[in-house]
């Protein structure tokens, strides 16, 4: 057998990338949908090669971490491209990525796009919003251009030696991102839909490609994202600053919603914890805690 790196997904089937820059295209083995396993682009897998460049995957390796949206594996960190307008920025779509990337344990990179359409006013209002998150703390590019050269060198300083995932909604910029930081891939973008207020899919497979001397995988947009599949207990430990705040709460294992005496509640009173992460996380709890048990699982 052979080992490798899933790089493609694209309509069931699998490019594998060896160690020795080889590349073959692969199948998953039919005993892999009998145990409802689905290879995903990052995977690490085992195969074995049939009539030259082709081939069957037979195991997938251990993951050190996966996402559903978008679907993919053995990711270092992630940049959620955030559009400022165009679609309207919706701080609710941006914490629901947050919390996904936490719950998997990767670290998140939040890029703004598209700043050059916003009035001033428009545009001061967005940076105190990528302050509070810059104070979470997570890492925040709001460029004063829409891809200026400063915002585009720092974030290849931080996805270099790492492997990446570039994911946001459809019509938030990834594309055009992708060509700026590496404009020979000259990969299609798409035109935003005014009467929708959504872009057209311009990606339709995943991929991960070779960025300077980083991995970035290129991903399908979404226009919605999908009620997390936690219990409603969980939800706050992926919320970082609820967390620190949490040691000074009255009760232990306090939920921040009804208990008196919370600390989590007097931070979002005092403008230290963000007012919309707190109305996020409150629509999320109760969201997640009525949600109807699935029992097909």
């Amino acid at each position: 057998m052979t080992k490798g790196k899933i790089y493609q997904s694209l309509a069931g089937f699998y490019d594998v990338h060896t160690a020795d820059d080889k590349v073959y295209r692969t199948r998953a083995r039919g005993n892999f949908r009998k145990r409802k396993i689905t290879p995903l682009v990052g995977d690490d897998v085992e195969f074995q090669i049939e009539d030259g460049d082709k081939g069957y995957i037979l195991e997938i390796l251990p993951r050190k971490n996966s996402l559903v949206r978008p679907p993919i594996a053995n990711i270092d960190q992630a940049i959620v491209t955030t559009a400022a307008t165009q679609p309207e920025f919706s701080s609710n779509l941006l914490d629901r990525q947050l919390i996904a990337l936490e719950i998997s344990q990767i670290q998140p990179i939040i890029y703004f796009t598209k700043t050059d359409l916003l009035s001033e006013s428009k545009r001061q209002e967005l940076a105190t919003i990528a302050a509070d998150y810059a104070k979470i703390p997570y890492e925040v590019i709001l460029p004063d251009s829409a891809f200026s050269d400063e915002a585009l060198n720092r974030l290849r300083k931080l996805f270099s030696k790492k492997e990446n995932v570039i994911m946001g909604q459809t019509g938030a910029g990834k594309s055009t991102l992708l060509n700026h930081l590496a404009p020979n891939l000259d990969l299609k973008t798409g035109e935003i839909s005014a009467a929708l207020n959504r872009g057209k899919h311009t990606t339709r497979r995943v991929a991960l490609l070779n960025v300077n001397d980083g991995l970035i995988a290129d991903t399908p947009g979404f226009s919605s994202y999908d009620t997390l599949d936690i219990d409603f207990r969980e939800l706050a430990g992926y919320f970082p600053e609820f967390k620190r705040a949490s040691s000074k709460c009255r009760f232990r294992g306090c939920m921040h919603v009804n208990e008196p005496d919370c600390e989590v509640k007097r931070q979002v009173e005092s403008g230290q914890i963000m007012k919309s992460r707190y109305e996020n996380y409150l629509q999320l709890y109760t969201d997640i805690k009525n949600r109807k048990p699935n029992y097909k699982k």
